[in-house]
């Protein structure tokens, strides 16, 4: 049932010999497994005792006392001559419990709370009623219902936001007002008949961002410069493994028909245990990122520089034309701003429109204005309160529910 961490010589799964947590890997050990067995089958004694079932008080002592007290070896030898994993494992408790080897298992199938079906491995089993497989159907029904009204009632309408989510257009609309911003963002979630929306939305992604990297970390055996980025390409590979591992269940529900036989056994072994390895390692990986990520002020403040001026084309245009034409303004503006792409491309220079918009005597009128125009704080719109507003509605509430599991910190082996 277990298996030698130091064994090289046999296959041992990525996740359980890398990437996943001590825990998980305890969580779907043999050991997790056989002696959680063992607790089932106390507590079908325990209940089938109450129940006026003649086991004595004894008798459970004797099973509690042996829950993890498991002979693997005889388990192994058991399970060579049954071919049945279960039944093997009945057998180990009952060579420990003598006392209780009578009434352990008793009555109950290798998956006792699981129905009894007229069939099973295409095989007469027990008897059942029409009334009952039905019902079975009923109930199934009823969790997808279930399923779909959880989803219907906790689904979001995105809100009013703008092109980046910022809601910029929006708080200029408004002559920075973001009193009605916010309302406009609840009047249109509600007229959209959604009973809430997202705060934080958009579809941008940001540079200048690392992921921690440590001193004696090699980037690559060939380019001594790099820094690869490991632990981003080691979760967007665990999470297309965990993406596939969805179709398996599926596609093994689809062929149940057959009522109840155990082509799904073999491979549940593997896909579930592996698919919570996954998840578990995919997460710690993202909390050693978010815990050590690393942010370059400058260099966001240079890349930022060399298209700020770009943007804020529209701010300087509409500055402009309250005293002049905005056709000769928008000319004006889009000649300048193809000058200035033109050597930043050609000649790998640093964008130099502002300073080709102040030595044109066209823009002297704003020339006092043109630092605000050119402002990066006056474009972000309602960013900051977004934040904010997301922090205290939605993610104190969480951390401060989970704050007994909170991992302070997380250390990779790999």
């Amino acid at each position: 049932m277990s298996q030698d961490s130091t064994d090289y010589n046999t296959y041992r799964t990525p996740l359980s010999s890398r990437y996943a947590s001590k825990e998980m890997k305890i969580n779907f050990s043999g050991q997790k497994k056989c002696s959680t067995w063992r607790k089932l089958w106390l507590y079908l004694a325990q209940a089938e005792k109450e129940l006026g079932i003649d086991i004595t008080n004894e008798q459970l002592e004797e099973m509690s006392q042996n829950l993890t007290n498991i002979d693997y070896k005889q388990a192994a030898m058991e399970e060579k001559k049954f071919k049945h994993d279960v039944m093997a494992h009945v057998h180990t408790f009952r060579a420990v419990c003598p006392k209780a080897a009578p009434i352990i298992h008793f009555g109950a199938t290798s998956c006792y709370d699981l129905p009894c079906l007229s069939y099973t491995h295409l095989q007469a089993a027990q008897v059942s009623t029409v009334g009952k497989r039905a019902c079975i159907w009923a109930q199934d029904l009823l969790v997808d219902l279930k399923n779909m009204e959880r989803v219907s009632s906790e689904l979001r309408f995105r809100g009013v936001k703008g092109t980046t989510g910022t809601q910029a257009s929006f708080l200029a609309l408004f002559d920075g007002d973001a009193a009605k911003v916010k309302e406009l963002d609840r009047k249109a979630t509600e007229l959209a008949g959604f009973k809430s929306h997202f705060i934080i939305c958009g579809q941008t992604l940001l540079s200048s961002f690392e992921e921690p990297f440590e001193a004696d970390q090699i980037g690559s055996s060939a380019m001594p410069y790099k820094r690869n980025p490991m632990r981003c390409e080691r979760i967007c590979s665990l999470a297309r493994l965990l993406m596939s591992l969805i179709m398996n269940p599926l596609q093994t529900a689809s062929v149940q028909w057959m009522e109840r036989t155990l082509d799904d056994s073999a491979n549940r072994r593997v896909v579930l245990p592996e698919a919570y390895l996954g998840a578990d390692a995919i997460l710690m990986t993202l909390q050693t990122i978010l815990e050590g990520l690393v942010v370059y002020p400058k260099v966001i403040a240079k890349r930022l520089g060399d298209e700020l001026p770009f943007l804020a084309s529209e701010a300087i245009l509409m500055a402009m034309v309250k005293g002049g034409n905005r056709q000769e303004c928008h000319k004006k503006l889009r000649s300048l701003a193809i000058q200035s792409a033109s050597i930043m491309k050609h000649e790998g220079l640093p964008c130099d429109l502002i300073d080709r918009i102040k030595k044109d005597d066209y823009f002297k009128p704003i020339l006092s204005k043109l630092d605000n125009c050119v402002n990066p704080t006056t474009f972000i719109g309602m960013s900051l309160s977004q934040v904010e507003t997301f922090i205290k509605s939605e993610v104190d509430e969480v951390l401060d529910k989970y704050k007994d599991n909170l991992v302070k910190s997380v250390k990779l082996e790999i």
